[in-house]
């Protein structure tokens, strides 16, 4: 098959949307299919990974432009974006507006699909995959073992809905209880006092950081289908979101979710933290899926 990606992947800490851009990239390669980034004659599948423009200036616009004179032309959407998320308000109906023209819509989670579909959708066809983690990077290590609860969290976004009020409220709470400690990577706001801070990390950097931790906590509201979670679940370390996380809680489980500040507050403190059930699938086995459902179009 000859597929565009209307994405080209990055080299560096970036959103969770670039890891699975070089993953499917690599996948589709390794498995005999060309890619590209550029429309030509002959493109069997439109793999849109965002309707939006970038640099290399391939919207729903153009897809649909190329669609109509290629009607054999497979398109399919991968949707990791909703209003909610960021509290938007003209995402949902541009998703919304593309998928007259998608032929397959794959959410990155079931609770995705369900937010969408609710609002209206016009593809009838669709399913959800989940992202998958690459177990050679997310592991566990070995812990600090400092006699304190050591608590991390990591994003690549500083938007607000991330989880901030619950960062900057553990934060106040080291001040309080020597005996907890908090580590925040990514890209932060400037607002915290006592956290330890570590600049944006990605690859194996990231994931033997992650495994020495205790606990990781996520603040994030509606959140798609977050690769923050997966990574914390492959590094087996108990996991807690907000009861309003969207994926989030669809990948820790309800029982691992907290909903208010004082509840996580008291959460922290108990240092009763209990594994997660949910097992990420591999980078391999979710690649896979979407190269079976690419044959199975085409065909």
């Amino acid at each position: 098959m000859k597929i565009l990606i209307n994405r080209r992947p990055i080299i560096g800490p970036w959103g969770g949307g670039n890891h699975f851009v070089r993953a499917l990239c690599d996948t589709f390669i390794n498995a005999g299919h060309e890619v590209v980034h550029h429309f030509c004659d002959n493109i069997d599948v439109i793999f849109m990974q965002d309707p939006r423009y970038d640099e290399i200036k391939i919207s729903v616009n153009e897809i649909i432009h190329y669609k109509k004179q290629n009607p054999k032309t497979v398109v399919v959407h991968r949707v990791n974006e909703c209003d909610a998320r960021k509290n938007t308000n003209d995402v949902d109906v541009l998703l919304r507006e593309c998928s007259k023209y998608t032929d397959h819509t794959v959410f990155v989670s079931e609770w995705m699909q369900k937010y969408h579909l609710g609002l209206g959708w016009n593809s009838p066809n669709y399913s959800w995959i989940y992202n998958g983690v690459d177990y050679n990077i997310f592991k566990p290590n070995n812990k600090f073992n400092n006699g304190k609860i050591n608590v991390v969290t990591h994003h690549w976004s500083d938007n607000y809905l991330k989880g901030f009020d619950a960062y900057e409220f553990i934060d106040d709470l080291c001040a309080e209880h020597p005996n907890l400690t908090f580590t925040y990577i990514g890209r932060e706001r400037g607002t915290f006092n006592n956290a330890r801070i570590i600049d944006p990390l990605y690859g194996e950097q990231l994931g033997a950081e992650l495994g020495k931790y205790d606990v990781y906590i996520s603040g994030s509201k509606f959140d798609p289908g977050p690769n923050h979670i997966l990574e914390s679940l492959a590094c087996k370390i108990p996991t807690y979101v907000h009861i309003n996380g969207g994926g989030a809680v669809e990948f820790a489980g309800a029982s691992h979710s907290y909903s208010s500040l004082e509840e996580l507050k008291a959460l922290l403190l108990s240092n009763a933290f209990i594994e997660n059930k949910f097992i990420p699938v591999s980078w391999e086995k979710c690649m896979m899926s979407y190269l079976d459902l690419l044959n199975a179009l085409v065909k």
